[in-house]
């Protein structure tokens, strides 16, 4: 897996990039409430705001750590968005996309780099 400064974590899964938040955002964010996933064929472009997720404390902007279109969502996030909180890497992922440029997923932080980001 790779982070962003953002605090989103991408898993390469052969030719797909599935995309969610770190546990440490999770953490951050509180009890999450609403989730605001894009549609599958929404394409964005690194950077763009891609999905909003709402918590107790705050709302915040999942930003687009790659360019590419969305493939599959999360559907289960609708009905429970508090799989963010209990699971944010395994069962708590916003969406999947497939990568323009999969040279983008190597310029992203790497575990070590995201931990000193962090700390």
């Amino acid at each position: 897996m790779k982070y962003t400064e953002d605090h989103e974590w991408v898993r390469k899964d052969g030719d797909l990039f599935t995309i969610g938040i770190t546990e440490y955002a999770a953490e951050e964010l509180g009890d999450v409430v609403y989730v605001d996933l894009p549609e599958e064929g929404d394409q964005f472009s690194v950077g763009d705001d891609a999905a909003v997720i709402e918590s107790v404390k705050a709302a915040s902007e999942i930003i687009s750590p790659m360019t590419g279109t969305i493939v599959e969502i999360n559907d289960e996030l609708m009905e429970n968005p508090g799989l963010v909180n209990d699971d944010p890497i395994e069962k708590g992922w916003f969406y999947k996309m497939e990568a323009d440029d999969s040279g983008e997923y190597e310029n992203l932080l790497s575990e070590k780099e995201y931990q000193e980001l962090i700390s």
